[in-house]
């Protein structure tokens, strides 16, 4: 991986942040996205010189384009894009308003394809192929209580990942998707902060097959193997990485 140049959204914490500590340790050039200057600084840091802090938040479409652009100038280009940002809360169906759906929707669905489309433009343009590794969830495979526009928004990206592998496989572009089960992440903490939220999760946890829940760095490592040679041949796929909540 030492030639790769890629972006990582969502990577001031979490996945995004694992996902790009194993890129550079790889040897990538890696340009650390995240919704705050402050939580791009601090992974930069921690990340050292091969990381390069952008901040903003994705789910302006302006925004957006500009990061993209501005990430892979300053990279000299992209092979790599992790879709990796998102966002949601535990909430009944009933009680959401349509200010929330349109916040989950354009966090989770539009800022990925507002992204997606910009680094297409800019891989296809250099002509040397590259990989997209879109970070969805199980709850966009399966569906889950208490996250119904998060699905749908995760079932969005889902279906779009399988549409442009199909579109983008004759530029020698992969594009796959990792779908996390439960992860100790920020997300998580924050929806289990309410008392009806935490007993869905924690019945939901209690199912896991292998009696845990993910770490980050559990995610970072399929979603790096998908970026990676080694998936040279796989594309259009969807993993699942739950401990074997979903097993379908």
């Amino acid at each position: 991986m030492s030639a790769l140049r890629a972006i990582v959204t969502g990577a001031g914490h979490g996945i995004g942040l694992a996902v790009a500590r194993r890129l550079i340790a790889a040897g990538a050039r890696v340009a650390v996205l995240a919704l705050s200057a402050a939580s791009a600084d601090a992974a930069a840091a921690e990340l050292g010189a091969a990381a390069v802090p952008l901040a903003g938040d994705l789910a302006d479409a302006a925004t957006n384009r500009r990061l993209m652009a501005d990430a892979i100038g300053q990279l000299g280009g992209v092979d790599v894009l992790v879709n990796n940002a998102g966002w949601t809360r535990t909430t009944p169906f009933l009680e959401e308003a349509p200010d929330y759906w349109d916040r989950v929707l354009a966090v989770n669905l539009t800022a990925v394809l507002t992204s997606t489309q910009a680094v297409l433009r800019a891989m296809v343009a250099q002509g040397a192929g590259g990989a997209i590794v879109n970070v969805v969830s199980d709850a966009g495979r399966v569906g889950m209580a208490g996250e119904a526009v998060y699905a749908a928004a995760k079932g969005g990206v889902i279906a779009l990942t399988k549409s442009l592998a199909q579109e983008m496989a004759r530029h020698a572009i992969r594009v796959n998707a990792v779908a996390p089960g439960p992860t100790n992440t920020r997300v998580l903490a924050d929806n289990m902060a309410g008392p009806d939220a935490a007993a869905r999760i924690d019945r939901m946890i209690r199912r896991i097959p292998l009696r845990r829940v993910a770490e980050p760095d559990d995610i970072a490592g399929v979603v790096c193997f998908l970026a990676g040679p080694d998936a040279g041949y796989i594309t259009g796929q969807v993993v699942s990485a739950s401990g074997g909540l979903t097993m379908v």
